[in-house]
């Protein structure tokens, strides 16, 4: 292994670590320090890569987004789904997310503390994917409008979920009902648009 190659793989291996302790106790959990024991590196180590907890959480935040869209480029291959089956299991993705890794959701989505041009990419790279998804769906004009409207209709009924309100006595839903019918919302207007 080249010296890049082990800097990029201990780089690596401290996102990944970064990642865990999130997960496991939030924000206040990730120090530099137990994340590069974690990782089995000497004190100094992410030091060489990070300059600090945000510059750290910021790649983490980043790394989310990758891993996104990632799961996008997985769905546009697929040929064995719908445009609209694909969609579905993309939008199914971010949810899923947001429950099995909340701490991690919610970084992605805030503002970041470090060098946001790493997010921001990561997070542009996933948006393009999920519209090249959409794209299958609706005429080209609308096709971005319409992925907007599914991410951001998504994200918000992640939110009112995470906060607990939609299981409340006023609403009684799901995240995942609640994409559904945005999902039939748009494919509904897609399909009108090209008649």
């Amino acid at each position: 292994m080249t010296r890049k190659e082990s800097a990029a793989a201990t780089r690596e291996a401290l996102i990944d670590q970064a990642a865990q302790l999130l997960d496991s106790g939030g924000l206040e959990a990730v120090t530099l320090r137990e994340v590069g024991a974690r990782a089995g590196v000497s004190r100094g180590a992410p030091y060489r890569h990070f300059a600090d907890k945000d510059g750290l959480l910021t790649a983490v935040a980043a790394d989310g987004w990758e891993r996104l869209a990632d799961a996008m480029v997985k769905l546009r291959a697929d040929d064995s789904l719908s445009p609209l089956e694909a969609a579905r299991a993309a939008l199914t993705a971010v949810v899923t997310m947001s429950r099995r890794q909340p701490h991690l959701y919610r970084l992605m989505f805030r503002p970041p503390e470090g060098d946001p041009s790493a997010v921001f990419v990561s997070a542009q790279r996933m948006c393009d994917e999920f519209q090249g998804i959409v794209d299958c769906i609706a005429d080209h004009g609308n096709a971005e409008r319409y992925a907007a409207m599914l991410l951001t209709g998504v994200h918000g009924a992640v939110g009112v979920e995470m906060s607990g309100l939609l299981q409340t006595d006023k609403w009684q839903t799901t995240a995942e009902e609640l994409t559904e019918s945005l999902l039939a919302l748009v494919h509904d207007a897609a399909r009108r648009n090209r008649d």
